[in-house]
């Protein structure tokens, strides 16, 4: 056996006691430097009069020896243990929440980073735009398993010229719900977000995440996994997948007749929305996301603009079957407010009959609707929009659990609070269904009186 040098003693794979006791020797020192330099202060500095009482009472000169130095050593004692428990407790708070488990390091900081291995529900939230990332700012802080499936029909703005000129997958929407699952709101997540704003410049109105995923994706050959890449840049708390992998465009045919393309031409004044489809029609769904539904607890939809956000990913294959197929709930989170172009005079009736119609009869289970519609004079006549309101919802032709609650941003009431609406999600997937027996037509009646209490 080879003798121990110091080169040996000093390797930093070592055991932590001796670095621990070699820092307590450099406190010691350090104290020890302190003391000796008021020491020689005290007794070489004259104090004027008016500060020599007060330099006395600091000094303890009233307290006898040895008691004094038994006085501070108590405190200083006690100050060290209050301040290392505290220090420790900030510092290895998710390994001590978790140590009873009798799980390994690498396990306990996946999950602190991750989320739990073994959640409490796996909730899988399927829509796009700014309501999507609403919702996963609040539920990414609850004990679930959680995953994201997101449209990639957008084609406005930078995410636009990107598909235009990359021909790949919109990354708009995916890059607002990694930002919004990112564990802090670092940096990087600022970065990821920011927005080139400089008149003339080629980089003018691109975003930095839509730049990089797409940048990811040339180097990878592959838009799956730039995602990835993406989402682990940020240190996302759960996942978040496209609906589909390839390059679609978003149509609509109008109740004139007519047919628009693209996702951002849809709602520009023009007459009401028959019906939507995908060019090409009946995309291949992505086969995580698949899975996902089909292994989820509570299966969220919206909230988000009812035709160009939540319904593409149901004209996905394979989309709607295995949400038929999950065993889970099915929930459908009602917008607070119309949408100029698209849901102009819909009441919460309409948004959930429009919701039954693609998923059929029997498949979805609960509407979360805001309780709070805020008055007409709240809302400027410029945004051109309208609360949605409870009125009529008992004509919906499905047995639909309906649940009103205070779910609207108090800041703005044209959007969903994120914490209102994660604890409203989180109580409907721990509630019980007591009504699930009942006849359709008394469910329905019920529901209408319920709701229509709870909103007045």
């Amino acid at each position: 056996m080879k003798p121990k040098t110091w080169r040996t003693w000093m390797r930093p794979g070592m055991l932590v006691k001796r670095w621990a006791g070699l820092f307590v020797l450099g406190m010691t020192l350090t104290g020890l430097a302190l003391a000796m330099g008021l020491v020689t202060l005290y007794r070489n500095f004259t104090f004027p009069p008016s500060l020599t009482w007060a330099v006395q009472a600091v000094t303890l000169q009233s307290v006898p020896h040895p008691w004094r130095e038994m006085l501070v050593l108590a405190l200083g004692a006690g100050t060290l243990f209050f301040a290392s428990r505290r220090l420790s407790h900030s510092l290895l708070g998710p390994l001590m929440d978790r140590s009873s488990r009798g799980q390994a390091l690498a396990q306990i900081v996946a999950e602190h980073r991750f989320g739990p291995a073994r959640p409490e529900f796996n909730v899988v939230a399927i829509g796009g735009g700014t309501g999507l990332s609403t919702l996963l700012r609040g539920l990414k802080h609850c004990d679930l398993g959680l995953t994201a499936i997101v449209t990639v029909a957008d084609d406005g703005g930078s995410t636009g010229r990107i598909r235009e000129q990359f021909d790949m997958p919109a990354p708009g929407d995916i890059r607002n719900c990694i930002a919004a699952l990112a564990d802090d709101e670092a940096l990087v997540t600022r970065l990821f977000q920011y927005r080139f704003d400089q008149g003339g410049s080629a980089l003018s109105g691109h975003s930095f995440g839509n730049l990089f995923i797409t940048a990811l994706t040339q180097v990878t050959g592959s838009f799956e996994q730039a995602v990835i890449e993406s989402a682990r840049v940020l240190a996302v708390r759960g996942r978040v997948l496209p609906s589909t992998l390839e390059n679609v465009t978003l149509c609509a045919e109008l109740v004139d007749g007519t047919t628009v393309r693209g996702e951002s031409t849809i709602s520009h004044n023009k007459p009401p929305i028959k019906r939507v489809f995908l060019a090409p029609e009946e995309p291949d769904g992505y086969g995580p996301a698949l899975s996902a539904i089909l292994n989820a607890d509570l299966i969220v939809l919206g909230p988000g603009s009812l035709y160009t956000s939540v319904l593409p990913n149901l004209k996905v294959a394979g989309i709607t079957e295995a949400i038929r197929w999950s065993a889970g709930r099915v929930a459908y989170v009602c917008n607070v407010a119309t949408q100029p172009g698209e849901t102009d005079h819909f009441a919460a009736a309409d948004h959930i009959q429009t919701i039954v119609d693609h998923l059929g009869e029997g498949v979805l289970d609960v509407a979360l609707v805001n309780s709070n519609a805020r008055p007409s004079s709240a809302i400027r006549p410029e945004w051109r929009v309208d609360p949605v309101t409870a009125d009529n919802v008992g004509r919906i032709a499905s047995r639909v659990r309906v649940v009103a609650r205070d779910v609207v941003s108090d800041g703005n009431p044209l959007r969903h609070d994120p914490n209102k609406l994660a604890a409203a999600l989180l109580e409907i997937a721990r509630s019980d269904d007591a009504r699930g027996q009942m006849p359709a037509a008394e469910r329905d009646s019920v529901e209408a009186r319920e709701l229509v209490g709870q909103t007045a």
